[in-house]
């Protein structure tokens, strides 16, 4: 059995790859936390989109059936990018990048307005920045190392 972040064919371990696959796995288990009763609280409030949607994991990130559809699709797209170095690197910078995006727009709206749609909170807003700068610091420590790795042959 190939290890984490390993390639099937060669064995060839890459820890970008394994990051990708491991952020990737935590999305796809946070979209399905937060249709789950209970370890969402507040759950009959659950609506598609929008601010009122008072639902929240782990009773305190707010969510909404967009919300979780969105982190289902980020872990999706983080299990597909963990096949190839190059996009286990892409998808932890550029989703990084779209986590401080999405970090300076909850920070910007009012979390009661329109605005507000995916729905986010003070929580939400400074795990995203959390996200956002650890997800892009793998990408570029890891896929520099994996650079580094096929230029020289061993790792540095």
């Amino acid at each position: 059995m190939a290890s984490i972040g390993s390639t099937p064919r060669t064995g060839d371990r890459s820890p970008v790859r394994g990051a990708a696959l491991i952020v990737g796995a935590v999305f796809l288990l946070v979209g399905i936390l937060g249709f789950i009763p209970g370890v969402t609280t507040n759950y009959d409030t659950l609506q598609f989109a929008g601010h009122h949607s008072e639902a929240k994991l782990l009773g305190l990130f707010q969510v909404s059936i967009l919300h979780n559809l969105v982190h289902l699709a980020f872990g999706a797209a983080g299990l597909i990018a963990a096949r190839a170095i190059r996009t286990a690197q892409l998808y932890l910078i550029i989703g990084g990048a779209i986590y401080l995006v999405l970090w300076l727009y909850g920070l910007a709206i009012d979390e009661h307005s329109d605005a507000n749609f995916v729905p986010l909170n003070t929580a939400d807003n400074w795990l995203h920045f959390g996200l956002g700068v650890g997800m892009i610091g793998l990408g570029v420590l890891l896929g520099r190392r994996a650079v580094d790795r096929g230029a020289h042959g061993s790792a540095i």
